[in-house]
């Protein structure tokens, strides 16, 4: 089991709070070769209908999709690159057999939550100024921002359309639970461009908008297979509940790799979310704090807010250190590998009351744990 030391290094049996990883699963480690294998078949499963789908675009949007994907190089040749996780698709397939469905019920599901996720990413690029992701520059950076938007959009007219081409009943309700989160996740990516310009946010609201931006789209994700596979809404509300927990625990580990992460292992710059001035929950957690360092740590924000983009860019690697150096003093750092501990516990108890088959559990419960000791 990893996680990251202070240098943003993992190190064996620590969590990015620096204590050993413990988690709701009786100190159990996380077993990789399982994990491996369902996000795998999530790919193996998804991909075909995935590309099929990016291929009904309009030249040259289905390229620069394709590109976006990890399909193609920047030239148009065909390229084996980091295409993602895949967490959401594994959930999706999964949640069909929660259902007691064959996964491949779930594909439909599967695709439609990628190609929403994909489209956030490429907006959320282009809005944040983001360069690089998994290791490539990014959409707007190789083919221009209008090709960015217009490819995200398009991505996000695929996603209900793929959902809605088996016209039953099953499909209908699953549609209805993904347009519910793209707009919980286009709601919580408005509140996280809000608070960039605040001087102060609460704990409260930096979860309200994580559980929005992130929680909401893995919730959809991991009931929308057991919609498609014939779950009633009891079943479907407490996978989500699940998906959504599990969604602040993933992004309370995004937040800590966002300051303390590899950029090798993470394919961002480094201190990423502290160049881009986000009010990450590290941040908002320490600015909480009655430790001496949150003080010291609030006056830097508010002079850094009072400067341009431009300005804050040219910042030596020093001042971003002694910038997440506060950070950790005051708290923010510990706390918010607690909270995804939280997080991860508050997901697996959602999952008692669901009738399913063992090894469905034991797969959901090893995904969870990947999720809070992943290292990008």
């Amino acid at each position: 089991m990893t996680s990251l030391d202070a240098t943003g290094t993992r190190t064996n049996g620590e969590d990015p709070g620096g204590e050993p990883v413990t988690t709701a699963n009786q100190n159990t480690v996380v077993d990789d070769t399982s994990v491996s294998a369902l996000l795998e078949r999530g790919r193996r499963l998804a991909t075909p209908v995935l590309r099929a789908a990016v291929a009904r675009l309009a030249p040259p949007m289905d390229t620069v999709a394709a590109y976006h994907f990890g399909w193609i190089d920047a030239a148009g040749r065909p390229s084996d690159a980091d295409g993602g996780k895949a967490v959401r698709p594994a959930l999706a397939l999964l949640s069909a057999e929660v259902a007691g469905a064959a996964p491949e019920t779930g594909l439909p599901g599967a695709v439609a939550v990628e190609l929403v996720h994909n489209f956030s990413l490429l907006h959320d690029d282009l809005m944040d100024g983001d360069e690089q992701r998994r290791h490539r520059d990014t959409v707007w950076k190789v083919h221009g921002p209008a090709q960015a938007v217009l490819v995200g959009d398009a991505l996000f007219a695929l996603a209900n359309e793929i959902l809605l081409e088996p016209a039953t009943a099953e499909a209908g309700r699953a549609t209805r639970r993904l347009t519910r989160a793209s707009r919980r996740l286009i709601d919580g990516q408005a509140q996280d461009i809000s608070y960039e310009h605040r001087e102060r946010v609460t704990v409260e609201e930096c979860l309200e908008m994580e559980g929005n931006k992130t929680g909401a789209l893995l919730a959809c994700a991991v009931s929308i297979g057991a919609v498609l596979g014939g779950a009633d809404d009891r079943t479907a509300d407490a996978l989500e509940s699940y998906g959504y927990h599990l969604g602040l625990a993933f992004q309370a580990v995004d937040d800590l790799l966002g300051i303390w992460g590899d950029p090798e292992a993470t394919g961002k710059q480094t201190w990423s979310d502290l160049r881009q001035r986000k009010k990450s929950l590290p941040v908002v957690a320490a600015l909480a704090s009655a430790e001496p360092a949150a003080a010291e740590l609030a006056q830097l924000m508010a002079a850094d807010a009072k400067k341009s983009q431009a300005e804050f860019e040219d910042f030596d690697e020093a001042e971003f250190a002694a910038r997440a150096a506060l950070i950790e003093e005051a708290g923010g750092r510990e706390w918010t590998s607690q909270e995804a501990k939280r997080q991860h516990s508050t997901a697996l108890a959602a999952l008692e009351p669901v009738d399913m088959p063992a090894h469905v559990r034991a797969q959901l419960t090893a995904l969870a744990d990947f999720v809070v000791v992943r290292r990008r």
